[in-house]
This record gives C-alpha cells, structure tokens and sequence, in this order.
C-alpha cells in the first residue's frame, strides 16, 4: 500500500505532469510538439521518468539508486505509450501510400479523400464516401477493401489496439435516416476490418449528420462532411465521442 508520504509526491507530480501535457500542439508536423519543444513521445518519457522517479526513491534501499531505477522503468512505460500510438500512425500512413497529416485544414481540403493524424489519444484515419462507397450504396467498393487491408495490415502487428469505426453523413434527409446510413456504412466497414483477419476489439457507430466539418450549405461541402473515420485506441480510457469531439 501506498503511504500518504508517497501519494502526496505523486499528487504533486501529477500537477507537473498537467503543467507539461496541457500544452497545445504545433500543425503540419508528424511530430507534434508542445511548448517545451518535445514531442509526445519525449513528454511521455519524461512524465514517466518523474513518475517513476517519485515512486522509486519512496520504497527502501539506496537512494540514489532507486530514483535512477524508478526513473528508467517511467521513461521505458511513458515512451512506449507515446511512441505506439505515434508509430501506428506513421505505419499506417506508409501502408497507404501517404504522410500523417495533423493540419486543421487537411479534412476540409477536398483533395484530401484519405488522410491520416494523431493526437495525445488517437490515431485518426479519414476516408471520403467517396472513396469508399459508390452512390447510394453502404457497400464498401473494391478499392476501399483494397485500403482497408492495408490498415488491417497494421494492426496485426498491434493486436491489443482498439478499433472504432464512426459514419457521418450530409444534412440531406430526415435525422433518422441518416443515422441509419451512418450505422450501416460505419458498421460494413468494421466488418470488412474484422474479416480481415485481425484479433482487435472493434466498435462501430453512427453520427448522422451530426460533427460536419464544413456547414452543410453545398454540394461540394455535403461532400466533404460524407465520410468514415477510424479510430485507434491504446486502451478504453482513451475512447471518445466522436459524433461529438
């Protein structure tokens, strides 16, 4: 157990750890970076590393020691976190033939049918209904399994990633229906996901025309809001509303 001592040091560790990871991060670099100038990787490391570094010089033995002990198994747990979901994202942004793009402007650029980002908890990738599905049908097209496999090809390798597939659709339509389409075109696509041979928990969901990314005043923006996008997670705590974050 724990002494108030030693949660007390974590307490205020814990409030360093908010100062450094409530930093807002840089656009149009696959390394974001916060204030301090680390990327995610390197902050998790260096929380880690006082985390550990807390917990090690507050159990027996020799000090010095201890704090270099503790400070190396935090740097090791913080980094790999970091680094995972940082790597999965640039893995499947090679798979399929792209770069990570976490620009605010990437998802609006119509140009853009695929696209691939990361934050602090996700990684994110983006397909156009477009690209995905033919008119009117919630049946992914050929290509789209295409792509879909080399997704699936990623996360072989990170069996313990967990998958959510989210649809969102235009404002044409009654809310009901759209809802509906979304469900449909989110849930084919984690079957198409899941028949890929992959052992990864995976989620589906529907948003409607909830979340668009440009007002729904155009054909050319209807189209941008039609989409699906898929989530990677390193663990449920860090799941999201995505009809609504």
């Amino acid at each position: 157990m724990i002494s108030i001592n030693i949660s007390k040091k974590i307490l205020a560790t814990s409030l360093a750890v908010a100062l450094l990871t409530g930093c807002a991060t840089k656009n149009n670099e696959a390394e974001p970076t916060n204030s301090t100038g680390m990327n995610k990787t390197q902050t998790g490391a260096l929380i880690g590393s006082i985390l550990g570094a807390v917990i090690g010089a507050s159990t027996k033995g020799d000090k010095t020691k201890r704090v270099i002990l503790g400070g190396a198994i935090g740097a090791a747990v913080g980094a790999g976190v970091g680094y995972s979901m940082e790597q999965q994202a640039k893995e499947v942004a090679k798979e399929l033939e792209t770069d990570v793009d976490n620009s605010q402007n990437a998802q609006i650029d119509p140009d853009n049918d695929l696209i691939v980002s990361n934050t602090d908890k996700y990684v994110k990738i983006m397909l156009r209904d477009s690209m995905v599905f033919e008119t009117n049908s919630t049946i992914p097209t050929q290509e789209a399994e295409r792509k879909i496999a080399k997704i699936a090809n990623v996360l072989k390798k990170y069996p313990d990633t967990i998958v959510q597939v989210v649809g969102f659709t235009d404002s044409r339509g009654s809310y009901e229906y759209n809802q509906k389409l979304s469900e449909k075109r989110a849930s084919n696509v984690g079957n198409t996901l899941y028949n890929s041979g992959i052992a990864n928990q995976i989620y589906s969901k529907g948003c409607s025309y909830n979340k668009p990314l440009v007002p729904n005043v155009d054909t050319k923006n209807m189209g941008l809001n039609r989409r699906v996008e898929i989530y990677l997670y390193s663990d449920q705590a860090a799941i999201i509303d995505a009809c609504v974050n």
